[in-house]
């Protein structure tokens, strides 16, 4: 995982900016936790300010782009958080799990590490059955199995757990896959596919962006998708995983 964002994530910064609206949810559902350490933690999206914040991210690529306002990341695996049982009020992880060598022991860590809570945004896979870009352009991406985060390894680690659906609004600030719902013609932009995974797994890209570049020039992918012009918000199955942690 170091290894493919320190190739991957130049300029991941500049496209996956926190969405207000999604960062509000996450601010709420973290309570009182007061010190919280982040999972995956990226160029440090969604990290809270005014909170005490540790994070946690493999790749020294990513580390690079974190403000110098946010805290300084300690590189190492979410499998091998270098931290004490319950050093935390809280952990959090955030669009990374599917990215991780082995989910459950990631998860695991961060239950150990914290004390009242884990916080974990992340994307489901039946909602995107229906969505554009995969179903008219890289329908093959479906039959391929993903490591997409199960409730049930979530019931697992957690016991019992609340989810709260985040809605993916139309001009969400953070790029990751389905944020450009409404907004086709950012997948032509090699910086904004260069910072969502999913297209560095996918073949013959540049074919399939041709594609779409020419449906939306003749209005084709405008009348395939008349439904969506008016929404304002649309869950794509994204959801906060909240899992509270008994003393």
């Amino acid at each position: 995982m170091a290894a493919l964002y320190d190739t991957i994530g130049k300029g991941y910064a500049d496209y996956r900016k926190p969405d207000p609206r999604i960062a509000a949810m996450i601010r709420a559902s973290l309570g009182d936790a007061e010190s919280v350490v982040n999972f995956g933690a990226g160029a440090g999206s969604y990290e809270i300010a005014g909170l005490h914040v540790a994070a946690l991210e493999p790749s020294s690529e990513m580390i690079a782009q974190r403000p110098a306002s946010l805290a300084k990341a300690v590189r190492a695996s979410a499998e091998d958080a270098p931290f004490a049982d319950k050093s935390f009020d809280a952990a959090t992880a955030f669009l990374t799990t599917h990215h991780w060598r082995d989910q459950e022991k990631g998860l695991s860590e961060m239950k150990r590490v914290a004390r009242k809570r884990c916080v974990i945004f992340d994307g489901g896979l039946d909602a995107l059955l229906g969505f554009w870009l995969l179903r008219d352009y890289f329908p093959d991406m479906l039959t391929i199995p993903a490591p997409v985060l199960s409730m049930d390894l979530v019931h697992r680690v957690f016991g019992a757990v609340r989810t709260l659906p985040v809605l993916v609004p139309f001009d969400c600030t953070d790029g990751f896959l389905c944020a450009y719902w409404r907004r086709p013609e950012a997948y032509l932009d090699p910086g904004a596919r260069a910072a969502i995974s999913f297209f560095h797994n996918a073949r013959d890209v540049e074919m399939r962006v041709e594609k779409l570049r020419r449906d939306i020039e003749d209005g084709t992918w405008a009348r395939r998708n008349a439904h969506l012009l008016n929404e304002t918000e649309h869950d794509y199955g994204y959801r906060l995983i909240i899992a509270e942690l008994a003393d």
